[in-house]
């Protein structure tokens, strides 16, 4: 049985068709949440997707914590359920206390859009059931707010918990100690910068994205 995978759109998201795509490639299901509604629709998963939630007034992601869905994605979460937010879903997560730290403007204020190396810092988490630590993955960016923030003793826990789930191998954002992405205590709830839907086939530059998507699969 195909696992069912709930895509959250917000308005001024835009890489939902893309996930909708990779998931599907991969024999899932995709089902569209809309974030006005709190119906999670018995998903198995969730994938908040990148984009620019609510335009990013304010900023990333602070308008997207109070839709409704979000509520429901928060209880799911508690519960263990798979959740991955990528790119403005690893912003909206931090926004919402999913995950700690804030994503911050990128050092030089560039937009960035690049293939960037990423490697496996810890593999005890949804993403890393297909990996080993030390794993290198190339994997695209493309954003202009993905420079990672915490307070040092927040990066000191997450270090002591193996909570660090990516490093970039070349920083191109700034991101304290090169962190591309994080997960919660549990690891049931994975946040990253770079896109593993824009990593699944040889035309895009890279297949890397396969195997995180897979093991979202069988979470």
């Amino acid at each position: 049985m195909s696992q069912r995978i709930g895509v959250v759109r917000f308005p001024g998201t835009n890489c939902e068709f893309d996930t909708i795509d990779a998931i599907r490639a991969l024999d899932g299901e995709a089902e569209v949440l809309w974030h006005g509604q709190s119906d999670l629709k018995n998903v198995d998963a969730i994938v908040i997707p990148g984009g620019f939630a609510h335009g990013d007034y304010l900023r990333c992601g602070a308008i997207a914590k109070f839709s409704p869905v979000m509520d429901s994605i928060t209880s799911f979460a508690e519960d263990g359920g798979p959740v991955l937010g990528i790119c403005n879903g690893f912003q909206v997560l931090t926004e919402v206390g999913l995950l700690p730290g804030a994503l911050q403007k990128n050092a030089g204020m560039k937009f960035l859009c690049s293939m960037q190396q990423i490697e496996f810092a810890s593999t005890s988490n949804v993403l890393g059931q297909q990996a080993s630590v030390g794993d290198r993955l190339m994997i695209p960016i493309n954003h202009f707010e993905g420079n990672y923030v915490c307070a040092p003793e927040v990066l000191t826990e997450m270090e002591a918990e193996n909570r660090i789930v990516f490093r970039y191998t070349d920083n191109p954002n700034g991101s304290l100690a090169d962190i591309a992405g994080i997960c919660n205590q549990a690891g049931n709830v994975v946040g990253m910068m770079p896109h593993p839907e824009r990593a699944t086939s040889r035309l895009l530059g890279s297949t890397d994205g396969i195997g995180l998507l897979r093991s979202l699969l069988a979470a």
